[in-house]
């Protein structure tokens, strides 16, 4: 499998929609307003640099198959990854840990220097596959939030 990672990019998005919808824990950590069209797209103003597209194509641009992505930005201090999924059928080939190895190194270059990504608890191969990638488990921590909109869900 000739894998390529680039940046993502706006236009890229109908085809990242359709893969978070690949997967029932991808279509959890989605809402509607944030995972959005618009919403990515303010989101990828802020992180230009930091968010990286898998794909396969046979020859042109324009006819990529998207076999992974990551979204990861940063507030200048701390980054998060906030969506990484690899399509079911593309997995175990190392496409992630491509992903993970691509979206630090840019964190780096722009100087940031931790990182923490959200993991659903029941998600037994993904929390794996953190731990795997050296992340660490945080028990000392409770991850409280506010929905400001109410279009998005509260959460559990």
């Amino acid at each position: 499998m000739n894998i390529k990672i680039r940046p993502v990019v706006i236009g890229d998005y109908d085809r990242i929609y359709e893969l978070w919808n690949s997967t029932e824990q991808s279509r959890r950590a989605m809402n509607p307003v944030d995972d959005s069209k618009d919403g990515i797209e303010r989101y990828l103003k802020r992180n230009p640099t930091t968010c990286f597209l898998a794909y396969m194509n046979d020859g042109t641009e324009n006819d990529i198959k998207v076999v992974g992505v990551i979204l990861t930005g940063h507030d200048g201090r701390r980054a998060i990854i906030h969506h990484m999924c690899v399509h079911p059928n593309c997995r175990r080939q190392g496409i992630a840990r491509m992903l993970v190895q691509k979206a630090e190194d840019a964190l780096r270059k722009e100087g940031i220097t931790k990182v923490f990504g959200l993991v659903f608890k029941d998600n037994d191969v993904a929390n794996d596959f953190w731990e795997e990638q050296g992340y660490t488990l945080r028990t000392n921590l409770n991850y409280r939030n506010k929905s400001l909109n109410e279009n998005v869900p509260q959460g559990e």
